[in-house]
């Protein structure tokens, strides 16, 4: 696990920028603090930090050349499968002068090309570089765990693991609106786009090739086009197999040259992922974090009794909300792109505390998606099997409007969860999905923006990019879930893990998203992911034999930060008077100030909804934007 960066010059002038090399290795310090490595020559520049966790001695240090020097790699990830390969490549002649997968990834390169991936089990972002070619290659994998940025103009292409690292190579940063559009609505930006109108994120499962001036992106993996073989067999046969293929998942997982422990929510996912770890492992790490002024998030009990009953060490770090706060604008700090999913605080300093005592942790992350885990999946489920509960609820839709609605009480959650429902039951396929996955409709996002030539349309074009795996005429569950992988998935709950990990120097993994368990489990029907009011069946149904019966039969928890209370306390200063002052909105020429100037009368006022949401998210755009543009 690393950080990379790099430069391609196509000219004279492009060869200019290359005294920046190290100065953008140095701003990825925090994704490896224990090596930095640059390699430059007359076309390319390529910088590594390195988080030294299989083989840590010198001979895995990055960037990585082979004998004859042609061939240089920098590479953050882990391949799971190397000893495997390395003895495949051995037997064909191949020397080895490390115990890395670095090494093996990149002879694996040299002798078999972009086809290797294919073999690869594993996630990375690597750039691997051909100097008699003069060719560079660049690959992000499957499922998008690893980030990768991209800029390129006439004189050269750059490339980094965080946008602040390109940044350190003098371009210029002009926002994109039509990102803009997009992050007000799902709170995050998808791949290709980033908030930068010149600056591209590499989508899964793709590569570019670069040579001479010439750029040419394609697809190596996509789920919609591969064969993926129907298992045969009746439910339990399918329970046995995936129980096979999690358990060689987290098996392979666990294989590290430094401390190695699990995160444990309480909740299905991580405890399934931590209770098959500890079959592996003498003393199993197990860490989690309590809430102590939010009892209704707080899964502490839970995650106790899960590793009692499995024999962890368990560690539980109990924050209050003056705790959380604490370190909100150390990540506002940190982020070099808006990305305004609030949960990223609690999981940033689950990560800090989590790298005191080890350098690894396993993770339950994809589980929700490929399982049908969230509520809108439920709901989903629900539109497509309607019965008299669900018509009621629709036939209430006036009602559940006018009632209070809030995510931090069980009562009002549900109403705020009734209301969605009934307001998406009549929509299209492609239209409940984008409604259900978004806080904001284009209209919404419109009044917030200011009235400008570029501004005239909501990201339409962009939005119906990531639609088209959902079928307006038949329409399933299995479409949502694809689209989750492919949206959801990459650009919100890996970037949010990738980024608060990797600013505290800690590597996550991530079980349920090896290739083979997710090829497995969409091939399964939805019945086997929803069945009636039962989420998650099948890795219930699997699992429930090693986990106590309580958590084997609880409800997805969630947790919700305090944001509203922050508002209304300690950044109400900061809201009013600096980031959404009218003056400075005026000035700033991105907003509508009557929009904003709405939004914060809702924020204070007795009945405020769900605006924090929103308010955050313009929180999190104008802090990035004092941060980084208007330097």
């Amino acid at each position: 696990m690393c950080g990379i960066t790099g430069i391609y010059s196509y000219n004279t002038l492009g060869r200019l920028f290359m005294i920046n090399l190290v100065r953008a290795t140095d701003a990825i310090s925090s994704r490896g603090p224990d090596f930095q490595g640059v390699y430059n020559d007359e076309v390319v520049g390529m910088g590594h930090r390195r988080l030294s966790v299989i083989d840590p001695s010198p001979a895995g240090n990055q960037p990585m050349k082979d004998e004859t020097e042609r061939y240089i790699l920098v590479y953050n990830g882990e391949i799971y499968n190397y000893k495997s390969l390395r003895s495949r490549l051995q037997k064909s002649g191949v020397q080895f002068h490390s115990e890395s997968d670095t090494e093996v990834l990149l002879h694996l390169l040299i002798h078999e090309g972009i086809g290797c991936l294919n073999k690869v089990n594993g996630f990375f972002a690597f750039a691997f570089y051909d100097r008699q070619e003069e060719c560079l290659l660049l690959v992000r994998d499957r499922y998008g765990i690893k980030p990768l940025f991209y800029y390129y103009d006439e004189d050269k292409f750059l490339f980094s693991s965080e946008m602040k690292s390109i940044f350190m190579y003098g371009i210029d940063k002009k926002p994109d609106i039509e990102s803009l559009k997009l992050y007000l609505q799902l709170n995050y930006i998808p791949a290709p786009y980033s908030m930068l109108h010149n600056v591209k994120k590499l989508e899964p499962g793709h590569f570019l090739r670069i040579k001479g001036n010439n750029v040419e992106k394609k697809s190596y993996y996509d789920l919609k086009k591969i064969k993926i073989p129907v298992i045969p067999g009746d439910y339990e046969g399918q329970k046995q197999r995936f129980e096979e293929l999690l358990e060689q998942s987290v098996t392979d997982r666990l294989v590290s040259d430094v401390p190695l422990g699990t995160f444990l929510s309480g909740g299905i996912d991580s405890s399934v992922i931590s209770a098959l770890a500890a079959r592996h492992t003498d003393k199993l790490h197990t860490f989690s974090i309590g809430f102590r002024d939010e009892p209704f998030f707080d899964e502490t009990k839970y995650a106790r009794q899960v590793a009692a009953h499995i024999g962890s060490e368990h560690t539980v770090f109990r924050l209050s909300d003056e705790d959380l706060y604490a370190h909100v604008f150390d990540i506002l700090d940190y982020l070099d792109e808006p990305f305004a999913d609030s949960s990223a605080i609690a999981v940033y300093i689950l990560s800090r505390e989590t790298r005191k005592h080890v350098t690894v942790a396993l993770s339950g992350d994809g589980a929700d998606e490929l399982l049908g885990g969230y509520n809108k999946h439920a709901a989903v489920y629900r539109m497509l099997h309607p019965g008299f509960i669900e018509k009621w609820l629709v036939g209430l839709a006036p009602v559940w409007s006018k009632l209070p609605q809030s995510r931090n009480n069980f009562l009002t959650d549900k109403f705020r969860q009734f209301d969605r429902f009934a307001r998406n039951y009549h929509l299209s396929p492609k239209e409940r999905y984008w409604s259900l996955a978004t806080f904001m409709n284009e209209d919404q996002v419109s009044q917030l923006l200011a009235s400008s030539p570029g501004n005239d349309l909501p990201g339409e074009t962009r939005k119906e990019r990531y639609l088209d795996w959902i079928n307006d005429h038949h329409e399933s569950l299995g479409d949502s879930l694809l689209t989750d992988l492919r949206l959801v998935l990459p650009n919100d709950m890996l970037t949010k893990v990738d980024l608060m990990s990797m600013a505290n120097g800690l590597e996550i993994r991530v079980p349920f998203l090896d290739h083979r368990v997710v090829e497995f489990l969409i091939s399964l029907p939805d019945d086997c992911k929803i069945k009636g009011n039962y989420r998650k069946r099948i890795l219930r149904d699997t699992f429930r034999g090693i986990l106590p019966r309580k958590i084997t039969n609880r409800t997805k928890q969630g947790f919700e930060v305090p944001l509203l209370k922050w508002f209304r306390s300690g950044m109400k200063t900061i809201i009013n008077e600096e980031l959404l002052d009218d003056d400075y909105i005026r000035a700033q020429g991105i907003f509508n100030p009557s929009g904003i100037k709405t939004l914060k009368k809702k924020l204070f006022s007795a009945y405020p909804g769900d605006v924090h949401a929103t308010i955050w998210a313009l929180v999190v755009f104008q802090w990035w934007y004092r941060k980084w543009i208007e330097v």
